[in-house]
């Protein structure tokens, strides 16, 4: 099997580093011995991005949040879907992911960051909830493996009620909150509902192809 080859480390405010690795063509993302994403497992980052777009049918320049880029595979997705009218703000905390972005793995990320439709707001995605109050159609949750705070415990504090109060009052009326999970988790749907979302929770392959590990996605609609 070809080596791991260490590209470069990241430093995240309030967490430990991330690295990024390559492995013949093929990038990882790694948190401590936690792969967190993979360019060989992208299906359900891209569903995360579809299937919101599926939810925003009828909402004329949709403004959309993504936090944080990770690597791009949702950003792209909607990117391919919404029309020019459209605008999407992506909130990234780690400026070394934007300069993965637009260093080794710039061939894949294809100019996402450069579209005109896109903003990038360096930052804390927990701050551009908080501050959009009415302003989004949809937020797009992908900042740890699901609803915790793996990549930095600060994180924790948007999946609490007073998290998802702030998220519902950023969404504009039938506004979606998308969040992506590694795995499943009752207690965290059922606090949607207390929230007051209708919710829906979809399962989805990691893979592009149909295979791999389950994940999950919470679509909560305001």
């Amino acid at each position: 099997m070809t080596p791991r080859e260490l590209i470069g480390v990241a430093e995240v405010p309030g967490g430990p580093p991330l690295r990024l690795f390559r492995r013949g063509g093929d990038f990882m993302i790694v948190l401590e011995r936690n792969e967190l994403m993979s360019t060989r497992m992208s299906g359900s980052e891209v569903a995360l991005g579809t299937m919101t777009c599926e939810r925003l049918r009828g909402h004329p320049a949709p403004h959309l949040l993504i936090g944080g880029y990770g690597m791009g595979f949702t950003l792209r997705a909607v990117l391919g879907l919404l029309g020019p009218d459209a605008r999407v703000t992506v909130a990234e905390l780690v400026p070394g992911i934007i300069e993965w972005a637009r260093g080794p793995m710039a061939a894949m990320t294809d100019g996402c960051l450069d579209d005109p439709r896109v903003t990038l707001a360096m930052g804390d995605v927990a701050e551009a909830i908080r501050a959009g109050v009415g302003r989004y159609d949809a937020i797009m949750l992908d900042v740890d493996n699901g609803p915790d705070g793996l990549t930095r415990p600060a994180n924790d504090g948007i999946y609490t009620p007073g998290g998802l109060a702030e998220a519902r009052r950023a969404l504009r009326p039938g506004g979606v909150l998308a969040i992506w999970s590694a795995g499943v988790d009752a207690a965290f749907t059922r606090r949607l509902g207390q929230a007051g979302f209708a919710v829906d929770e979809v399962r989805v392959k990691a893979r592009d192809n149909g295979k791999g590990p389950t994940h999950v996605i919470w679509f909560a609609r305001r």
